[in-house]
């Protein structure tokens, strides 16, 4: 099924919000919004989507709608229906000047392709036809979502110039104290058809969908230093998930711009009624913003996080190295441990790669009996989990092999913790050797005694005479 008729599907089964259904569903939002102030906003190239978030409502329903500007006029009593198309073309942007399309559901492809999206639920839908492209075996996933700094500074020069325009109105304060960034709204517009169309949930997973928007031609902006009279500083700061944001403060007022509240005008510290400094408002309020004639660049990624297998090889030829050994362009040996397992490992899982770690080594020419040696499997972005009757036939297949080189025990899949003990047991374990000497004459208790004398080579050691 193709991501455009899994969406109309999903449309049909879970949402209704086209035509007058759309009018009705955004009326209370809208009418509860500043006209003047909406139009104010779309009129400078504002996405509908950002004009929500702004405005702080977060009902996950207004971002995954198709909506358009001539419904917003329409229910602020603006314009009717013979209008609505040229009203639509003045007043929609082509690319939003905030969010630079994400919100829009507009992006260029990995190969350059324009793409248009009429709502989250289409994007979802291409991104779990992607997902199936490649094959994923998923019970859950984690979105992860990268957006360029200069979404988050346009939308700071946005709010400062509401700020300094509408800051003495009594709205203000209480619809703009808390904005949603473009990255919630986008997950707000695409997890929960996620969730549908994929039949699993969200929410911490060794399954991550990445979404990284960048700028098809990126903004060169010069660097804003802090010095003794104000101005701003950006510090780049780590998040929970791996993902990098920037947080822009105002010089002397301990919190970043997204901070509306309506501060007390102050002698000392030079700020007007808004909380702004005179000299702030001019600096950081880059508005209008210049005009988008490209959406950003889209590419899209589903990785797992590792996933290990553990057990014991035994290595019954003393012509196998433990890891592939190339000297020369010249093969050391007929075939690796490392190979041998892991070739067999990578494909049942369909990973991208696999690395081998074993708890020590052996020479090649050296073999390895007994209980045999811990190792584990490190499978790189799996698109399935094994079951353990798989597993298990896969160490059976391994164990019989015609040229008989290595044995494998107790195979499983195992957890990344495994890692940490066995390498515990690496530093810690004791060795046992066994060593045959010939000499030319009769050993004599004086001998044995010599020997035992030096502790530092015999301490704690067993010794038999074997004649």
């Amino acid at each position: 099924m193709s991501s455009e008729t899994e969406a109309a599907q999903f449309n049909n089964d879970h949402r209704v919000t086209s035509g007058d259904d759309e009018i009705r569903h955004l009326n209370d939002p809208v009418r509860s919004l500043p006209s003047h102030a909406v139009k104010d906003l779309l009129s400078a190239g504002v996405c509908i989507r950002c004009i929500f978030r702004l405005f702080g409502i977060r009902d996950h329903a207004y971002f995954r709608s198709s909506l358009s500007p001539s419904v917003m006029c329409n229910i602020l009593g603006e314009g009717d229906s013979s209008s609505s198309e040229s009203m639509e073309s003045k007043l929609e942007p082509e690319v939003c000047r905030i969010c630079l399309g994400i919100l829009q559901f507009t992006y260029h492809d990995e190969k350059e392709m324009l793409v248009k999206r009429k709502n989250g639920d289409e994007l979802a839908a291409s991104i779990a036809e992607l997902i199936r492209q490649e094959g994923h075996q998923i019970d859950g996933f984690s979105l992860e979502v990268s957006t360029p700094t200069i979404i988050f500074e346009n939308e700071q020069a946005v709010r400062l110039y509401m700020k300094k325009k509408y800051g003495s109105e009594l709205w203000f304060q209480e619809r703009l104290s808390e904005c949603i960034s473009t990255k919630d709204a986008l997950k707000f517009a695409i997890v929960n058809p996620l969730e549908i169309i994929l039949d699993v949930k969200s929410g911490p997973s060794s399954v991550r969908i990445r979404l990284t928007y960048s700028e098809t031609k990126p903004s060169i902006i010069p660097s804003k230093s802090v010095d003794g009279n104000g101005g701003s500083k950006r510090r780049k700061t780590g998040t929970n998930n791996g993902l990098d944001t920037v947080h822009v403060e105002l010089a002397g007022n301990g919190t970043g711009c997204c901070d509306l509240s309506l501060g007390q005008g102050s002698p000392a510290s030079g700020r007007s009624s808004t909380g702004l400094a005179e000299h702030e408002s001019s600096e950081c309020s880059n508005f209008p913003l210049e005009r988008v004639n490209e959406p950003c660049h889209l590419v899209f990624q589903c990785h797992r996080t590792p996933i290990y297998f553990g057990g014991r090889y035994l290595k019954f030829s003393r012509n196998v190295s433990q890891t592939r050994w190339i000297i020369d362009d010249e093969r050391m040996g007929e075939a690796s441990i490392e190979e041998i397992i892991g070739g067999h490992i990578r494909p049942m899982c369909q990973g991208d790669s696999y690395k081998f770690h074993a708890a020590g080594r052996e020479d090649i020419d050296v073999r390895m009996l007994g209980s045999g040696r811990p190792f584990l499997v490190e499978v790189q972005n799996a698109r399935k989990v094994p079951s353990k009757a798989l597993v298990k036939e896969i160490e059976t297949r391994m164990n019989n092999l015609e040229n008989k080189l290595v044995g494998v025990k107790n195979l499983s899949l195992v957890t990344s913790h495994s890692w940490d003990l066995m390498r515990e047991g690496e530093a810690e374990k004791q060795k046992q050797y066994c060593a045959l000497v010939w000499i030319s004459r009769p050993l004599e208790d004086e001998d044995l005694q010599c020997i035992a004398s030096h502790k530092d080579l015999v301490s704690g050691r067993d010794f038999f005479l074997v004649i």
